[in-house]
């Protein structure tokens, strides 16, 4: 993240614009001044880095607030770049409860531009309360993001990958794969081929190279999860497997699958943030889009056939702002990365990210 940011300092680019009166007209990006950085537990290093960066290319100065739960390592990122010359002050790391240190930076006549990745919710609230001097913001908030398999993929691949794009990190991801369209013809066997996956996840120890499924973050968090799950079941759909704790001691739970689930059922339509999961057929393109895009969220998602115009067509109608076709990579340093709706506005990543970290000044010279 860093090395591509250090290498795009030198590629960030006004424009030269002609004008019908003559003269010579141009832009420039220039620096907001102090930005904040509010970034969550899920991926707490990472997604520092996602913001720490850009934010510094582009010739600002960083305040990071971690989440409560995971404080090291932004802890650890503010002692490197100290180690590695970053002059005082540049980059300050203040840990402590969203509620107070969240606040104060979204509040602070100072702070330039609040960056967030969390949940709608508190996205909301910190964007009401930087409305109030027009602070600029940038959101990254929750998904309840779509994996759409048409009978013409490579259904073997589609069903063998797809658990892990819903059941990494445990669920806790806002691009988790968590409402799965498979048509009609084929979805007998992606079931199938997808349950037999699931269970051979491990889920374990994250220390034990052989893990590939952890704890939830809290007791809390695994309780939430279990609700969803309980829910489901009370009202009559199918769990495919999963749903138990599988081991005594954390806060383990069994990757979920759920069948059967309506679209207006709590699972179908909120996100869970746990390993759970649930899969419908389809029969007609059209009216599976209207349900792909009947969620108040608009993230991330997926697409498997082997059909270019089919692939073209349906990534154009889905309403996200990431899409992977045949693939579930939705995070690339050299791309933009961001939801549409109440997924957020603004964008991770990429270039679009020093832009976001810039004020666009317009320069016109008389001839």
């Amino acid at each position: 993240m860093f090395e591509y940011y250090a290498g795009a300092v030198t590629k960030f680019f006004g424009q030269t614009i002609p004008v019908a009166r003559g003269g010579f007209d141009f832009t420039l990006r220039q620096p907001m001044g102090v930005v904040a950085a509010i970034v969550p537990w899920n991926f707490p290093f990472p997604i520092a880095c996602w913001k720490v960066a850009p934010a510094l290319a582009a010739g600002n100065s960083v305040i990071l607030k971690p989440a409560s739960q995971s404080p090291l390592t932004a802890i650890l990122l503010g002692q490197l770049a100290h180690q590695a010359g970053v002059p005082a002050g540049v980059l300050q790391v203040v840990p402590g409860q969203g509620s107070a240190i969240g606040d104060a930076l979204a509040t602070h006549p100072l702070i330039r531009k609040v960056s967030f990745t969390g949940s709608t919710e508190i996205g909301s609230r910190i964007m009401t309360m930087a409305a109030k001097d027009l602070k600029r913001v940038s959101l990254e908030l929750g998904g309840k993001s779509p994996n759409i398999v048409f009978a013409d993929a490579d259904i073997e691949l589609a069903a063998t990958s797809s658990p892990m794009s819903v059941f990494a990190n445990t669920g806790q991801d806002c691009c988790a794969r968590s409402r799965m369209f498979v048509e009609r013809s084929v979805f007998d066997k992606f079931v199938d081929l997808f349950v037999a996956a699931t269970k051979k996840i491990v889920v374990g120890d994250p220390t034990q190279d052989a893990t590939q499924v952890g704890p939830l973050v809290s007791a809390n968090q695994r309780a939430v999860s279990e609700e969803f799950i309980e829910g489901a079941r009370k009202a009559g759909r199918t769990i495919a497997c999963g749903g138990k704790r599988p081991l005594p001691k954390g806060f383990y739970l069994e990757p979920t699958v759920v069948l059967g689930a309506e679209p207006t059922d709590r699972v179908w339509q909120e996100e869970v943030f746990g390993p759970v999961v649930c899969i419908r057929p389809f029969d007609d393109e059209d009216a599976m889009l209207r349900e792909v895009n009947a969620s108040r969220y608009g993230l991330s998602g997926s697409l498997w056939t082997n059909d270019l115009k089919r692939a073209l067509r349906v990534a154009r109608r889905v309403e996200s702002g990431v899409l992977s076709i045949n693939s579930h990579s939705s995070v690339h340093v050299e791309a933009p990365f961001g939801g549409f709706k109440q997924s957020g506005l603004g964008r991770d990543l990429g270039m679009a990210a020093m832009e976001g970290y810039t004020e666009l000044k317009n320069v016109y010279v008389a001839d």
